[in-house]
């Protein structure tokens, strides 16, 4: 054997070349399906939310007041209560006090009808004939009762009290209730991922109902089918600068396959996107049997964590919980028609209800 110590060197080198592993691009994901074209009635369209969501759910409502007939919000407070501002966000609109006072009502009025008349949502007169479903719980120490009364009354500028129904649980903390999770925390948890139990309180089923009056009672089993789809192509850009994610989700009962059906949004709450909890949100949440039993699509648009800048991106966003912008990390329009999130998600209803190809 050659020893040598130029040979040794030789050996080591090729050693160390044999243990190299090259590195190679990762292979690209398979692009994501499209959203489909369903002929859906856009004629009864229905949105809920949760915290974050039960906000996103109002300012769509009101940005598309002609629209949007209904609305249910569990923990969350008027129309562009945050003004443009987290620290009012997270002080006014979620834990008001003497040194930091919900707005008024006349207030609210006020900013909405200034934003109708230049154009940027829809008229709020066009509220008249909605109804709206509401949920406090009394061990909520998020978005306190008093903020969800706020709402209330915000609507009972336009709202007869017949159409609006709010619902006190005294054991709930600051979550989602649901029967239809399995898997769901107890009443009053605050644990992740925030869909809980009071017992046999439905309100997925109890808004549904009064906002699209008699339905049939929910099937034992979620018979349809979760469809993922390509979010990204409704966002303008790149939708990580939206708080969006790339992908969301679609339920479709068996019978919306081939036939109209009508449709629901359901926006999840902070730390509940499909990027912090998987499909928890749309599995559990209360939606898709009574979806099943009554002809109607059930639309689950999704945000994403984010803090600073992102790959490929220079635009700071600060929303490291990935909840719904209601308090203007997307920019200035957030709560109108122009914004980001609502633009986007108007644009997948637009397709949902574009008649279908053969």
């Amino acid at each position: 054997m050659n020893t040598r110590p130029g040979s040794r060197r030789g050996l080591a080198a090729l050693l160390l070349l044999a243990s190299i592993t090259i590195a190679r691009p990762a292979p690209a994901a398979p692009p994501l399906p499209p959203l489909p074209a369903l002929g859906a009635d856009l004629g009864q369209l229905t949105v809920s939310g949760i915290s974050s969501g039960g906000y996103m759910a109002v300012q769509f409502q009101v940005a598309h007041s002609r629209l949007v007939r209904g609305a249910g919000v569990l923990a969350g407070g008027p129309y562009d209560c945050a003004n443009g501002s987290a620290w009012r966000a997270l002080t006014r609109c979620m834990s008001p006090s003497s040194w930091a006072p919900l707005p008024s009502v006349g207030e609210l009025r006020a900013r909405t009808e200034a934003l109708a008349r230049s154009g940027r949502i829809d008229p709020p007169d066009d509220l008249r004939d909605d109804r709206v479903w509401l949920l406090s719980g009394d061990r909520d120490e998020t978005v306190r009762t008093a903020v969800v009364e706020q709402l209330a009354a915000f609507y009972g500028e336009w709202l007869p009290p017949t159409a609006i129904r709010f619902v006190r649980v005294p054991e709930a903390a600051h979550a989602m209730i649901s029967i239809a999770d399995p898997q769901a925390n107890t009443c009053s948890s605050t644990a992740s991922p925030y869909i809980n139990r009071c017992g046999d309180l439905d309100p997925a089923g109890e808004m549904l109902r009064h906002m699209l009056g008699p339905l049939q009672p929910p099937a034992a089993d979620s018979s349809g089918e979760v469809l993922a789809f390509d979010q990204g192509a409704f966002a303008a850009g790149r939708p990580i600068d939206s708080g969006l994610a790339d992908e969301a989700y679609l339920y479709v009962p068996k019978a919306c396959r081939e036939s109209s059906c009508r449709l629901h949004v359901a926006f999840h709450g902070c730390r509940q996107s499909a990027a912090q909890i998987g499909r928890r949100f749309v599995d559990g949440a209360g939606y898709n049997r009574w979806a099943d039993s009554n002809r109607l699509l059930v639309l689950y648009p999704q945000t994403v964590p984010r803090h600073g800048p992102a790959i490929g991106s220079w635009k700071w966003i600060s929303n490291p919980f990935a909840c719904w912008d209601w308090w203007g990390y997307t920019g200035s329009d957030y709560p109108t028609r122009d914004g980001l999130q609502i633009s986007a998600v108007r644009s997948m209803l637009e397709r949902l209800a574009a008649p279908r190809q053969p």
